[in-house]
């Protein structure tokens, strides 16, 4: 899994796991930073200096989607409350470990902005995997791989007292520079199909060179297959006002069923769209940098993502070492 991959000065490093259960009525995103790429923390420390610390902005970002609420939880932590080994991501009191078969995430987060807590246990088995990695923009220096396109997940928490078991998707991100810097927008689907099918659009507009527009899907196998480019459906636009679009089958209306998370430069939604033949829900995302980089917006998010100023001893076993 390469949780202790070497991530550039100024870079970033993630792990994304999403999951709904079979009505859509619950849903779940995890994802594991070593260079939280959305941190004013980090962005300052990028301003200062271009050797910043990936090391010392890392997170454990958990959004849980049930009918009447959300939670939320992203407490940034320095290098010392991190530890990593080729199978372990520990950030504080959480923790990703994969075991060769599949991920176990550990969670004991505090939401913000109104405190409450997040804990339990996440697991991930993969039905259909992935090795390859797709450049995002022409250099390279930004790659996705997506290492479950398709998995089993059980969801097991405490607080709040949660069970329930869905499908899910698990992916990563790194990149050698900062996202801003590299990107200007982009948006992102991913939508399981009828058997072991699953599709995944990712189209992002670089600040240099052409727009990247992969649809793919992926079966049993694991190969990627590319699609014909297909035109973008407009989709309404956020409640801050961002542009959302996701490429559907020709003649059909994709539907917005529900927002999972809605801020000034990132959206994620659940929508209902028809999509290679067949009708599903689908997770979209949509992520304007631009938004992320206004001053207006930096001055924002440390009332969503805290720094804890304390070292929190993490979670590890016997083959994890600090972080270095």
């Amino acid at each position: 899994m390469d949780f202790d991959r070497t991530v550039a000065p100024g870079g970033y490093a993630w792990w994304y796991l999403d999951a709904l259960d079979p009505q859509g009525r619950f849903g779940l995103a995890i994802i594991g930073f070593v260079g939280s790429v959305f941190s004013p923390y980090y962005a300052h420390a990028r301003r200062r200096s271009e050797a910043a610390d990936p090391l010392e902005h890392c997170a454990i970002n958990v959004g849980l989607y049930l009918p009447q609420r959300h939670c939320w939880s992203m407490t940034e932590r320095g290098r010392s409350s991190v530890f990593r080994s080729p199978s372990l991501l520990a950030v504080g009191p959480s923790a990703m470990h994969w075991d060769g078969k599949g991920l176990r995430i550990d969670i004991d987060e505090i939401c913000a902005p109104f405190p409450s807590r997040i804990r339990g246990t996440v697991r991930l088995y993969p039905q259909v995997s992935c090795d390859r990695d797709f450049a995002l923009e022409p250099s390279g220096g930004h790659r996705w791989r997506p290492f479950a396109p398709l998995a089993d997940v059980e969801v097991d928490l405490s607080s709040p007292q949660l069970r329930w078991r869905g499908t899910g998707y698990f992916d990563s991100n790194i990149g050698d520079t900062p996202l801003e810097q590299a990107f200007t927008n982009w948006q992102w689907t991913r939508a399981h199909l009828s058997g072991t099918h699953t599709a995944v659009a990712y189209d992002a507009q670089p600040r240099q060179g052409p727009q990247t527009a992969l649809t793919l899907r992926f079966g049993r196998d694991g190969v990627a297959m590319t699609n014909c480019a297909r035109p973008q459906t407009q989709l309404a636009r956020s409640a801050w006002g961002l542009d959302r679009s996701v490429a559907v089958d020709e003649g059909t209306i994709p539907q917005i069923v529900r927002s999972l998370e809605s801020g000034p430069f990132y959206a994620r939604s659940l929508l209902r769209v028809n999509l290679q033949g067949s009708q599903t829900l689908a997770v979209h995302e949509t992520l304007s940098l631009e938004r992320f980089a206004a001053p207006w917006v930096q001055a924002m998010l440390p009332f969503r993502m805290p720094r804890a100023v304390w070292k929190a001893q993490p979670r590890v076993d016997a083959g994890a070492v600090p972080a270095r």
